[in-house]
């Protein structure tokens, strides 16, 4: 959640994001307590780059640039690999037995480009097997909030014409997206063992997290990224 930072204003809290306009040595700090929470070292609360891709990249340690990719894995113990989010889906994975985990940025493009399965494949690659495999979504935007125009059907139903049980009808050609749905059918599609939600809105509760979508609505000037961590 956003609570337990030393961030103020619209950034209030646990901001981790070094992207966002707060103040980079208080968003440092934030994210020195994630570490501190994780048993980790500073420099071994790795992330990536993210860019809304499918991409994923394996990690073996403490990292120097981070990779433009939205999907990490590590069979490495010590590490812990993070995802930043506002809206999007953080998934957080683990084959306990193999000791392979995984962290993926899932927002709607990178989810419906492969970002989910590439992440798991990457995880059997290190060892893991999908069906031990469990993944679990983290705050994410909830369907009645998340609308979106008949172009984004479009690009999910040509790809899968069954997709579109995931919108449902709103206001005049508005349409309601159930991200955090499909983010679990592609789960259960790549084989994952075990998955689920966590069943929190980002956009809906103000008190506990940040969100993109909240804060264009709002008109505030920022907005604040949550942090997702695992680690062996």
């Amino acid at each position: 959640t956003r609570a337990g930072g030393a961030s103020s204003g619209v950034f209030a809290g646990l901001n981790c994001g070094l992207g966002s306009t707060d103040q980079s040595d208080i968003v440092v700090i934030n994210r020195g307590r994630v570490a501190d929470a994780m048993g980790v070292a500073a420099n071994a609360l790795v992330g990536v780059h993210q860019i809304h891709s499918p991409d994923v990249a394996t990690v073996t340690g403490p990292q120097g640039d981070k990779p433009k990719a939205d999907g990490m894995v590590t069979a490495t113990p010590g590490v812990a690999l993070s995802v930043l989010t506002a809206d999007c889906q953080p998934i957080l994975f683990a084959d306990a037995k193999a000791g392979v985990i995984g962290a993926a940025h899932a927002g709607w493009k990178g989810a419906l480009d492969g970002v989910i399965d590439n992440t798991v494949a990457a995880m059997v690659a290190l060892g893991a097997r999908p069906e031990a495999i469990t993944a679990v979504i983290g705050p994410t935007i909830s369907q009645r909030a998340y609308e979106v125009g008949p172009e984004f059907l479009d690009r999910f139903s040509d790809l899968d014409p069954d997709s579109t049980r995931f919108f449902a009808n709103g206001k005049g050609d508005r349409l309601h997206f159930d991200l955090p749905g499909y983010g679990l059918h592609r789960l259960r599609a790549a084989g994952v063992g075990q998955s689920l939600w966590t069943r929190h809105c980002t956009y809906s509760d103000p008190a506990r997290f940040f969100s993109y979508r909240r804060s264009v609505h709002e008109k505030d000037p920022d907005y604040g990224r949550l942090i997702a961590a695992i680690t062996l």
